[in-house]
């Protein structure tokens, strides 16, 4: 029997096991949703000091600005959510334009990252806040907002009425927004 005979034979042994072994199930990628946006988010501050004290002279997340926060969310939702957008401009609404941090078109969500820089900043928030709900209350893909606030000295005077104040849902004429907060020190 020759070589190709022989491969011949064993392929047609292969397809009659195929044909009555049981077809494996098919096995989809994970549903993620906004609450396991909201969940990997209240995980922040467990990432950062996690980098922030190995042992080795590994990566240090320093948080002094905003872009500095957008960078450590990025890294944290770009591994579960596969078509995270980030820093992409809306259409212009009045005389401005908004930049979300960023867009997941799957879940018609956007999540947008603050840094409390002072004091004055921390009892201004709220007005931020509500700027940024008007701005994509008009926008197609946003029927979710997440706000994470990173407010590493504690300037927002009181975190449970300003969630209380912007965590709701909202009607615009037929659209609607879900509005979420996370807050970390």
């Amino acid at each position: 029997m020759s070589d190709f005979q022989r491969e011949a034979e064993l392929c047609a042994r292969l397809a009659a096991l195929r044909r009555i072994l049981p077809r494996p199930a098919i096995v989809r990628e994970p549903t993620f949703g906004v609450a396991n946006v909201l969940a990997a988010l209240g995980g922040f501050m467990e990432c950062v000091r996690y980098l922030n004290t190995r042992r080795s002279a590994g990566a240090i997340l320093k948080l002094e600005e905003e872009a500095h926060v957008q960078d450590a969310v990025y890294i944290m939702l770009r591994l579960w959510v596969t078509d995270l957008q980030y820093e992409n401009p809306t259409d212009k609404i009045g005389n401005r334009y908004v930049i979300k941090d960023f867009l997941i078109p799957s879940l018609k969500t956007v999540v947008e990252a603050k840094f409390v820089r002072d004091k004055t900043h921390g009892k201004n928030i709220s007005k931020e806040l509500h700027d940024d709900i008007e701005m994509y209350s008009r926008h197609p893909l946003c029927e979710e907002l997440v706000f994470f606030v990173y407010d590493p000295d504690k300037y927002i005077p009181d975190v449970g009425a300003l969630s209380d104040d912007i965590v709701r849902p909202r009607q615009y004429g037929n659209k609607g927004l879900r509005t979420h907060l996370v807050v970390r020190p």
